[in-house]
């Protein structure tokens, strides 16, 4: 398996873009503002999209992405999330007054927008990857991703700091190669990371005291104003682990 970084940025602006991911060429897990930059080819050619949580910085581009190919293709887009993500894409972006409703075009019977319910602890298995939906703690309901190859892991935590089953489900990963994790503020932020639920780099250490398993840390999320000296707070206190930067374009292969 192969995972596209097409965006993973907590901001905008030149060359920022927001969370997504492309597993292999048809999968998306989240549809950013990184989903913008593919060729009209390449969006034609996605299946498939998880969803961690409604939030509009990992979902802005999928109603365009919907609108883009709808016509082009006669299977449908199928979206996964849990219960209530797909109750907010249902109730408040693809109802009409926003967006059209894909979930009703061309017809109710035939939809290009197609829904399943992945709630924590579900899976399914598309090209050979068997991708688990697991605990996210977030300001609204959220989930992470446990994406399995068969030769190796890839944990996927969402916006989220972490909980005790999170890190059950890390730790019990055998074949863990890569712990992608957000990091959103710096540590004089530490007051607004704790309510927006985000880390910093005081409290992502603290949670990574959790991780026992070796793997690759990869830190994702980072507000573009202060990204430099965030990844300088994570880098300087971390003790032991290998933890580097989430960049755009990165390709890792598991």
């Amino acid at each position: 398996m192969h995972l596209r970084i097409l965006g993973c940025s907590g901001g905008i602006g030149g060359a920022n873009r927001t969370t997504s991911f492309l597993l292999n060429d048809s999968i998306l897990i989240d549809a950013g503002t990184g989903v913008g930059d593919l060729s009209f080819t390449a969006l034609t050619r996605i299946e498939h999209i998880f969803l961690t949580h409604a939030h509009l910085d990992h979902i802005a581009c999928l109603p365009m992405l919907a609108d883009t190919i709808l016509g082009s293709r006669s299977a449908p887009l199928t979206v996964y999330a849990s219960e209530a993500t797909l109750g907010v894409l249902k109730k408040h972006i693809f109802n009409w007054a926003v967006w059209p409703d894909f979930n009703q075009i061309p017809s109710r019977e035939a939809p290009f927008l197609r829904y399943v319910t992945l709630d924590t602890g579900q899976s399914c298995r598309i090209e050979e990857c068997t991708i688990t939906a697991i605990p996210a703690v977030h300001t609204v309901p959220a989930v992470g991703y446990l994406l399995d190859s068969g030769k190796n892991s890839l944990i996927f935590s969402g916006d989220s700091v972490c909980s005790p089953a999170f890190w059950d489900i890390v730790n019990a990963t055998e074949n863990l190669s890569h712990l992608i994790i957000e990091t959103a503020f710096s540590n004089r932020e530490y007051e607004l990371a704790n309510a927006a639920k985000h880390f910093c780099p005081f409290t992502l250490l603290e949670q990574l005291k959790h991780l026992s398993r070796p793997c690759q840390v990869l830190v994702t999320h980072l507000k573009p104003a202060d990204s430099e000296l965030t990844m300088q707070e994570i880098l300087r206190d971390n003790m032991s682990l290998s933890i580097s930067r989430l960049e755009q374009n990165q390709l890792i292969h598991f």
